[in-house]
Formats: C-alpha cells, sequence, structure tokens
C-alpha cells in the first residue's frame, strides 16, 4: 500500500471524490494532514482546478487528506492525474492532523510522514500571480466552483 496525499477535487465531500470507488482499486482514507513545506495551491485553468505548484517554500502549508492506496489504485491516480503532462507524482513531507484508528500505520496527530501528492511543474506562468489557498473548496467562498469535465 502507498500513502496518497490529497489536497483538491479528491477529497471527501468534494466533486470527484467518486474517483476513489473501489471500481478503480482499493483506498482507505486515514486521516488528514497538512505540508511541512509550503506550497501555492491555485485555482486555475478551463474548469476551475485546484493545482499544487512545485514551488516549496511559497504559499501555505497544504491541508488535505491522506489515503492508503493499492498499486491498481495508483496506477489509476496516475492515469487520472495526466501523469507526467498535467501531474506529476512526488514525495513530500506531512504533519499529520487527524488519525484514524485501526489504519496500521500508527500514525498520531503531531507526528510526521511522508507521502505521495501530485503537484505540477507545467503550470502556465501567469499562475505564480494567482491567489494561493491552504486548503480547497470548491464550493468555497472564491466563487470559482470546480466544472465537471469528465
Amino acid at each position: 500500500m502507498t500513502c496518497v496525499f490529497v489536497y483538491g477535487t479528491l477529497k471527501r465531500g468534494q466533486p470527484i471524490s467518486r474517483m476513489l470507488d473501489p471500481t478503480n482499486g482499493r483506498a482507505f482514507f486515514c486521516g488528514r494532514g497538512s505540508t511541512i513545506d509550503k506550497y501555492p495551491l491555485v485555482i486555475a485553468g478551463h474548469g476551475n482546478i485546484p493545482f499544487l505548484l512545485n514551488i516549496p517554500g511559497h504559499g501555505h502549508h497544504i491541508q488535505g487528506e491522506v489515503y492508503f492506496v493499492d498499486g491498481q489504485m495508483l496506477a489509476f491516480l496516475d492515469q487520472f492525474e495526466c501523469v507526467p503532462d498535467m501531474y506529476q507524482r512526488m514525495l513530500v513531507k506531512l504533519k499529520v492532523e487527524e488519525w484514524v484508528d485501526g489504519t496500521g500505520c500508527g500514525q498520531t496527530p503531531g507526528s510526521t510522514m511522508e507521502a505521495f501528492v501530485y503537484s505540477t511543474t507545467t503550470y502556465q506562468p501567469d499562475w505564480v500571480n494567482l491567489q494561493t489557498y491552504k486548503s480547497y473548496d470548491s464550493y468555497g467562498g472564491h466563487g470559482l466552483a470546480y466544472t465537471n469535465h469528465l
């Protein structure tokens, strides 16, 4: 099993969280965390898509959810996230904020861990000037609701 950190539309209650459905592989919600390093999280492009720009040290400590996924789900997510053209999968260090008992990982709030995240180095140059967020919610007050392009 592999740890994956999601910060956008794949989080529970967000527009495409259904992609973590068992038909695509196994994914277990483990808890919530935030990145140790700061990153710019922007909403951009056709469909108001959340992008984590791979510019460490800028932006915010990004809040999101941690999942354990199997190989089938990881392969599905790589394809779904258009790796390596749109997003690139990279390891990030996280601070655990909440952990579900029984996940088998032994994490506790305040501990640190590593997980894969889908970030991008292939962004438009003007995206570095967009407003950044520490947490994404498609239904938030930013007025940039995700437009389902699936």
